[in-house]
C-alpha cells in the first residue's frame, strides 16, 4: 500500500495498530544510511546521497484523532497531512 505524506509518495506503508506506529518507506530497507529524529519525536532515515527514504510516524491514529494533522519537521521543510486515507485501517 502507498500514501502521499505532505509532497512525498512512499510506496511502502505498514502500520503497527497496536503500538500505534507508522512506517513509510521507499525503496528497500537497506537503503537508509543515516538516521534522524525530528521535533516531534518522529524517526526519518536517509540514503547515502542525503535524499529522505523512510519516516517512522509514532502515534500516528492519535495525533490525527487529536490534533488533526501529523507534521514532521525536516532540516530544509515541514511534511504535513490531515489524512493517510486508508493506511491505518488496513491494519
Amino acid at each position: 500500500m502507498s500514501t502521499r505524506f505532505g509532497e512525498i509518495e512512499f510506496e511502502h506503508c505498514t502500520y503497527d495498530s497496536d503500538g500505534d506506529v507508522l512506517y513509510l518507506r521507499n525503496g528497500p530497507s537497506s537503503d537508509a544510511v543515516e538516521f534522524d529524529a525530528c521535533p516531534e519525536g518522529h524517526h526519518t532515515r536517509y540514503d547515502a546521497e542525503g535524499n529522505l527514504v523512510g519516516i517512522t510516524i509514532l502515534n500516528a491514529r492519535l495525533l490525527l484523532k487529536e490534533d488533526g494533522v501529523i507534521t514532521v519537521t525536516l532540516a530544509d521543510r515541514v511534511l504535513a497531512t490531515r489524512d493517510l486515507g486508508d493506511v491505518l485501517t488496513a491494519a
